[in-house]
């Protein structure tokens, strides 16, 4: 399954040792991964997401002695709730010979109210935020509409925006709700996130349909940058577009459009 988590149409694949393996069979899973990591090269980007709890010894048998052809591109960290914690996994991986970007999983009080901070670590290349581990540490109920952790969705989105690093929105955890997972990820592309964590194949193509622009969208991105070129040619820094005014804003907002269109292959 590991080695087929590519053909899934992902960006990334994330093999997981934290909250998906028993305890007990902790050092079974390390070695399956590593062993995985081996000769393993996807066109998508391979991340591991480490124990929160003994993370050294993920790392020990991930890195250590890793073999030339191993494919690692970032690890993630559960319950990430410092900078100090995202600094000492990188670290833990350049003692090993290995440089590699954290994925920053904020899912805690501590790790919410300390987002910025994390965010803006050296090595965080990416905030993901954690509803259900979060309600969990708050004594929550989880609710379909999700207002019990919009805050902390809302305050993840900014922190990860302010620091310059991409926002990845929570899992959905009915895999057999398509259409629920269709309008939560609409929502999450409304609130600014810049991708959403899938637990399950069937969820990749739903999640990559709400974060790639429709036609009409495209069109619309594409009279905004072409009156965009025009009006600089001109001296003009805002202009008319369908008859709405354009602004530096709609703008960005344009040229975000495209970039999307671009990487869903258009």
């Amino acid at each position: 399954m590991c080695r087929k988590a590519p053909e899934t149409g992902a960006d990334v694949v994330v093999f997981d040792l934290e909250d998906a393996v028993a305890p007990a069979r902790k050092a079974e899973a390390r070695t399956a991964v590593a062993d995985v990591l081996a000769g393993f090269d996807p066109d998508c980007e391979v991340c591991v997401r480490v124990s929160s709890t003994d993370s050294t010894a993920d790392l020990d048998v991930l890195l250590d002695d890793a073999p030339d052809e191993h494919r690692l591109d970032s690890l993630m960290l559960p319950k990430a709730e410092t900078r100090e914690d995202v600094r000492s996994l990188a670290e833990g991986a350049t003692e090993r010979g290995h440089d590699l970007p954290v994925f920053a999983l904020v899912e805690t009080a501590p790790g919410i109210l300390h987002t910025e901070e994390i965010a803006a670590a050296e090595p965080t290349t990416a905030v993901c935020f954690g509803a259900e581990d979060l309600a969990a540490d708050l004594g929550a109920s989880r609710t379909e509409e999700g207002t019990e952790v919009l805050y902390a969705r809302e305050h993840a989105v900014l922190a990860a925006s302010a620091a310059g690093v991409d926002a990845i929105d929570t899992v959905f955890t009915d895999i057999e709700d398509e259409e629920g997972l269709g309008t939560e990820t609409e929502f999450a592309v409304e609130l600014g996130y810049d991708g959403k964590m899938a637990i399950h194949p069937a969820q990749v193509d739903p999640i990559n349909d709400a974060y790639t622009p429709s036609p009409e969208h495209v069109e619309w991105a594409e009279r905004v940058l072409d009156a965009r070129s025009e009006a600089d040619a001109d001296g003009r820094g805002v202009f008319r577009v369908d008859g709405e005014m354009i602004d530096a804003p709609l703008i960005a907002q344009a040229e975000r459009v495209i970039e999307r269109a671009d990487a869903a292959g258009r």
